[in-house]
């Protein structure tokens, strides 16, 4: 009898023994890449309150490695093979070339991409529903935008027959994006000429051939350079007398004209719940890519007023939020 309690302890206590092995080490490990957001922005803050969420606190259950490249996609791969150097358990990683560099660093760590305009046209992903590998997370749908999005500029000042489109060639989605948007131009009667700019210094001279072309206004592309430096790109622009659409709030914040886009701060708090799925062990092959649910048209009337441009009345209502 005795020989039988002795037994059912020890295999009582090598049971528990197994299962706190089994227990994930606290706390748990994070990376977050971003290209142009910087760590103290409301992007951070929103991945932050999507954590709180889900049950984690930074510090607490949590430790997060931030790391940002400042608008600078040269800077990426040392960033990323920092964070596997580290050995982070889930890398959270925004825009496309920052995913990119991301993949190339690691196949094994799950990686979750935000703010990727096409995941499977930029080859982090085979199927959106099921992606395999070690990559999942949230496209912004921008390149599906960019219709809408022109025909907004359109119905704000009905006048513009030719539009200027300002890009990153160094962006791998924006070819996809341009012919969509010469599609929709073509609907709209509207003429498209392309400016390039691959660094803040190329802002004047894209400017400047955008008023050769005789542009009436500008549609910007969505592009970590454009929107780490989209105090210097929007006062450009408002110095050039060019009314300007781009596809984040941030913009029409700081001075720009108007923004349609995916709602940024959504995707990143809904992010944290998928790096919560993977911490308790789901696969990312197996986790969708999600798209976003959240779109916002935002309206500076200040600038319009600047500009001397009235906004139809029809546009203002349907605005998310009116500047004034």
């Amino acid at each position: 009898m005795i020989r039988h309690l002795l037994a059912l302890a020890l295999l009582v206590l090598c049971s528990d023994l197994v299962a706190h092995a089994q227990q994930p080490t606290l706390p748990r490990h994070i990376g977050v890449l971003f290209v142009s957001w910087s760590l103290d922005s409301k992007i951070a803050q929103a991945f932050k309150e999507g954590l709180r969420d889900a049950g984690y606190t930074e510090k607490g259950d949590v430790v997060i490695e931030w790391r940002t490249a400042s608008g600078d996609y040269a800077r990426l791969p040392a960033l990323a093979a920092d964070l596997v150097e580290r050995k982070v358990e889930v890398i959270v990683v925004a825009g496309t070339v920052a995913a990119q560099a991301v993949k190339r660093a690691t196949s094994t760590i799950p990686i979750v991409i935000v703010n990727v305009a096409d995941p499977v046209g930029s080859g982090l992903v085979t199927n959106l529903a099921r992606p395999g590998g070690n990559v999942t997370g949230f496209s912004n749908m921008v390149a599906e935008l960019s219709a809408k999005r022109l025909q907004l500029l359109k119905e704000a000042i009905p006048r513009v027959t030719r539009i200027a489109v300002l890009r990153n060639p160094d962006t791998p989605w924006q070819t996809r994006a341009i012919d969509d948007l010469r599609a929709a131009g073509a609907a709209l009667s509207v003429e498209l000429n392309v400016v390039d700019a691959r660094k803040p210094e190329d802002f004047g001279a894209a400017f400047t051939a955008a008023r050769r072309a005789h542009a009436h206004a500008v549609y910007v592309l969505d592009n970590p350079l454009f929107n780490y430096h989209r105090v210097m790109l929007v006062k450009q622009a408002t110095k050039a007398r060019f009314p300007a659409i781009y596809g984040a709030r941030e913009f029409p914040e700081e001075g720009g004209l108007m923004s349609y886009g995916a709602n940024s701060g959504d995707l990143f708090r809904r992010s944290a719940g998928y790096v919560d799925k993977i911490l308790k062990g789901a696969k990312p092959g197996d986790l969708p890519i999600e798209q976003p649910t959240k779109f916002e048209l935002v309206i500076n009337l200040k600038t319009a007023k600047t500009l001397g441009i009235t906004i139809p009345e029809s546009i203002l209502l349907r605005a998310d939020e009116v500047i004034r």
